[in-house]
């Protein structure tokens, strides 16, 4: 496997990410940067490079595909980081807005049998502690349709199963409202001008904004 640098890592993981997420499996430039904090300028001197490494499929004002090796690579480096935030999670008591921070760190890492004794020793878990899937040492991944809590209707219950927003902001917020994987979700009002809506959760109301309902998913 080809031998790359932290930022062309996570320029990799970035648009295999981002392409997920649009189910497009490319990434706008302008995505890129927003994703990363840069400006589009220095994205496509980086996406060049990734070209001519035979990495990403790249072409000016088109959308970046990644290549066969270049989805590899993302895959390693996702699986990495979302192992050792289960790990931080599971076995070192750290809460789920600190684990991202330390696993952007510790997924650079290249030792196989490091990680693959790392996935045997957490019991080959599917899920991080943000509900995103873990792939496997082969690079596959576990899919389950999930859509926004905005999309669900007034009456009707649902299950948080992941977040869009990884932010720590964002956990700490979720979790200051009593809300926890895998627990279920009352719509009891929406307010059609705003989208301010009204929850349920473990037995309590709380009034959220649309732009949470945006970013938690749900089954």
């Amino acid at each position: 496997m080809t031998t790359l640098s932290f930022t062309e890592e996570n320029y990799l993981k970035a648009i295999f990410k981002i392409g997920v997420e649009n189910g497009e499996q490319e990434a706008g430039t302008n995505d890129l940067a927003t994703a990363l904090n840069l400006k589009p300028a220095s994205v496509n001197e980086m996406l060049k490079r990734l070209s001519e490494k035979d990495l990403v499929v790249y072409k000016k004002y088109e959308k970046t595909k990644l290549t066969p090796e270049g989805t590899t690579i993302a895959k390693d480096v996702i699986r990495k980081h979302r192992l050792w935030e289960t790990f931080l999670y599971e076995k070192l008591d750290f809460s789920w807005d600190e684990v991202h921070e330390v696993a952007e760190e510790l997924e650079h890492i290249h030792s196989k049998k490091l990680i693959n004794g790392l996935d045997k020793f957490l019991g080959h878990p599917k899920f991080d502690p943000h509900g995103d899937p873990i792939p496997d040492k082969d690079g596959k991944i576990e899919r389950r349709t999930k859509q926004l809590l905005s999309a669900i209707e007034v009456g009707e219950t649902c299950k948080m199963v992941s977040v869009k927003d990884n932010s720590s902001v964002f956990l700490q917020y979720v979790a200051s409202l009593g809300l926890r994987l895998n627990n279920q979700i009352k719509i009891i009002d929406r307010q059609g001008f705003d989208g301010l809506t009204t929850i349920e959760v473990n037995g309590e109301k709380k009034t959220v904004s649309q732009k949470f309902t945006n970013n938690i998913y749900v089954i």
